[in-house]
């Protein structure tokens, strides 16, 4: 399905009823990366995915966007979908734009899943690591960004082991055009510092990490833990950034017992 979203098309899935929640994808991903949580949860769920703009099916966008955009983007496409508070889950940058939710809309949050994603601003090295990613989207495209991320994305183990998964990911990467992950790459550059934003949090909040995440390392999400009243850490073993798609049981058991333990 597509809406009118601020003035483009976003795609999203709507399925299944009850308390509803809203998945957030990663860099350079799309909806599809959510399908493993789609199936289980729908039974018992009103389960919304969404393609942000210049991923999946949703219409690209050849200038620069901030974080804080795509968040208003989410929460316009909830405002048209008629949903008020809902629990959100944000893996990597889509953990970035949960926090900007947070930030702008925290009436929107009735919980928060916050999985292989950090608090902290990119330091001076990072944003010139996202700058060089974007010029080599421009020179050379989807591809490339697939032959560089997927060892950041993926656990050794699911790399060597799993061709499956590599090649679903791989395709993720290669359906997003290269202006999609270049207003990424210039809007997580630019995304501001969340460590203030933790104690302010209130409402329930899961912390989700593969056990091999090199992108956003378990001491990240230890660091969000400390500092988040009352949230539980989970770490996920034989995953790596993509928790959810590599160890997808896991992954929706510790999804689940977070949503029932707080009535959600």
């Amino acid at each position: 399905m597509k809406a009118a979203i601020n003035g483009i098309n976003l795609a999203y899935t709507d399925k299944g009823q009850g308390t509803p929640l809203v998945f957030l994808h990663a860099f350079p991903l799309s909806k599809v990366m959510w399908q493993p949580q789609v199936h289980a949860l729908t039974e018992f769920y009103r389960v919304v995915t969404l393609d942000l703009p210049g991923h999946g099916e949703s219409d690209a966008l050849l200038w620069n966007l901030t974080l804080d955009d795509y968040a208003k983007d989410v929460v316009s496409l909830l405002d048209h979908l008629n949903i008020g508070q809902t629990v959100f889950i944000g893996l990597s940058m889509g953990g970035y734009i949960l926090f900007s939710v947070y930030r702008n809309f925290p009436d929107r949050v009735k919980g928060m899943v916050l999985a292989d994603t950090r608090a902290q601003a990119d330091s001076q090295e990072g944003k010139a690591g996202r700058r060089a990613m974007a010029q080599l989207a421009n020179k050379e495209g989807s591809s490339a960004i697939a032959d560089l991320m997927l060892p950041k994305l993926l656990a050794p183990s699911t790399v060597q082991q799993r061709p499956d998964i590599v090649k679903q990911v791989r395709t993720m990467i290669l359906q997003t055009p290269k202006e999609g992950i270049i207003v990424d790459l210039m809007a997580m550059a630019d995304r501001p510092d969340s460590i203030g934003l933790l104690s302010t949090i209130t409402c329930p909040t899961l912390i989700i990490v593969g056990e091999d995440d090199v992108a956003t390392p378990v001491t990240e999400s230890r660091y969000m833990a400390d500092r988040i009243t009352n949230s539980t850490l989970i770490t996920i073993p034989g995953a790596g950034h993509l928790s959810n798609f590599e160890q997808p049981a896991s992954f929706n058991q510790s999804l689940q017992n977070f949503l029932a333990t707080h009535r959600l």
